[in-house]
């Protein structure tokens, strides 16, 4: 395993794109098409995708299907990737799968100018995986955009697409308008399509996908939703019934993720002659988690993990936190990546954040400390921001404050992906 960890870190990283689909097309091709084993559910957004991800993935197991479910990044182990009903696959798995597409990796490498990325093997494996293990339908999460993106060789029977906002925009485009067109490249002739909330530029641009493509929108079903507990209750009509989910996720937008899920687990099942049933979404919904999406990983004082990464995810993290818990003031520790809108990110915090203790992660992308430091006290003053090297140095300090400021004072984690699965390895143990 740390073998093939090693040759697959080798490869150009996920920050560094060449946008094209044909080193993996040619790769998937070699390899007899594995992609295509069964329907697949196709997700692209900005935020909210591997979430809705792991609902759908929970609802079509409820119906007794096998599955198998692509997202990234991973927070704690790249096998993370690669999920068959409802669990990662082995670590002799992911050697396995590694081992069936080299050959075919390698005649890519050796025809083409640029070799196949990270990003683009292991979501060739991924589908390998699924093909090997015979499921009945696919989850797949777009990596980023949605037109070239590697897992875009599938033709999802549905196409989910998630809010959109400013993300990635050196690669995929200046604006909403612009980053929409790059993601409605999932939505495939013939698909059914799911769509979230948009601001208008953005939907504009997705409805005229759906008009040339012969596409259709799915309507989403309506939820309404209570915050109780570490969680939410949900009331939601399915098959005709008022049915009443509990979703033990934190925030209104996971809400809203659940009924794309439903949407979407229900379009791709009647495209097949079934339906979603009440008993099916209650059974899944109230055993969903998402791990590293405001996630409590500690109590006394309560700490809670967020991979929130951008401005608009930032934003709803801070709404899901003063929603959801019962705090009066938070400690935030904050570690960005380099390229990440880091000033209007320390700006969606501003309203929760005591004190924000800046740092940096150990990823080669890491927006240093000291730069971090000084975005955020142009924002904050110099009195709420404290720079700590280390992401666990960082985390102690944080403890400690939330600690002597008293039991109603909290502790976020939060800036990226890599930020919350290091956090969150932390503390649990």
């Amino acid at each position: 395993m740390a073998e093939v960890e090693q040759a697959l870190l080798a490869r150009w990283p996920e920050s560094r794109v060449a946008p094209s689909l044909d080193r993996v097309r040619a790769a998937v091709d070699l390899l007899g098409r594995p992609q295509t084993v069964a329907p697949a559910v196709h997700i692209t957004g900005t935020n909210g995708k591997t979430s809705t991800a792991r609902m759908v993935d929970e609802l079509l197991q409820a119906t007794g299907r096998r599955t198998g479910r692509c997202t990234s990044p991973h927070l704690s182990t790249v096998r993370e990737r690669i999920v068959v009903d409802g669990v990662p696959v082995t670590e002799d798995a992911f050697v396995a799968a590694h081992e069936a597409v080299l050959p075919a990796v390698r005649q890519v490498d050796d025809r083409s100018p640029v070799p196949m990325s990270f990003f683009e093997v292991v979501t060739t494996m991924a589908y390998v995986a699924f093909a090997r293990a015979g499921v009945d339908a696919l989850v797949v999460e777009v990596g980023m955009g949605g037109t070239w993106d590697a897992t875009n060789v599938v033709d999802g029977e549905v196409a989910v697409v998630a809010p959109i906002s400013l993300d990635h925009t050196e690669h995929l485009g200046p604006d909403e308008a612009a980053i929409a067109r790059e993601k409605a490249g999932i939505i495939k002739p013939g698909a059914d399509v799911v769509l979230a909330d948009q601001v208008p530029a953005a939907r504009a641009v997705l409805l005229d996908r759906v008009r040339r493509t012969g596409a259709r929108i799915r309507p989403v079903v309506p939820v309404r939703r209570r915050p109780a507990g570490r969680g939410q209750l949900l009331d939601v009509v399915v098959a005709g019934v008022l049915t009443r989910v509990e979703l033990p996720l934190l925030g209104g937008h996971q809400a809203d993720n659940a009924a794309l899920a439903i949407t979407a687990a229900d379009a791709l099942l009647s495209r097949h002659g079934a339906r979603l049933h009440p008993e099916e979404v209650r059974r899944a919904l109230s055993g969903v988690r998402s791990p590293g999406r405001l996630e409590v990983v500690a109590e006394d004082p309560l700490v809670v993990v967020d991979a929130s990464h951008n401005p608009a995810g930032m934003a709803t993290t801070v709404h899901g936190l003063t929603d959801a818990l019962d705090v009066d003031e938070l400690v935030v520790v904050l570690a960005v990546l380099a390229g990440k809108d880091a000033d209007q990110v320390v700006a969606a915090l501003d309203p929760v954040a005591a004190l924000l203790v800046v740092t940096s992660t150990d990823s080669p992308r890491a927006l240093p400390a000291v730069e971090l430091e000084a975005t955020a006290r142009r924002r904050l003053g110099h009195d709420r921001v404290v720079r700590v090297e280390g992401l666990d140095a960082a985390v102690d300090r944080a403890r400690a404050e939330a600690a002597r400021r008293g039991r109603r004072t909290g502790v976020l984690v939060t800036g990226s992906v890599v930020t919350a699965g290091r956090a969150a390895d932390l503390l649990r143990g």
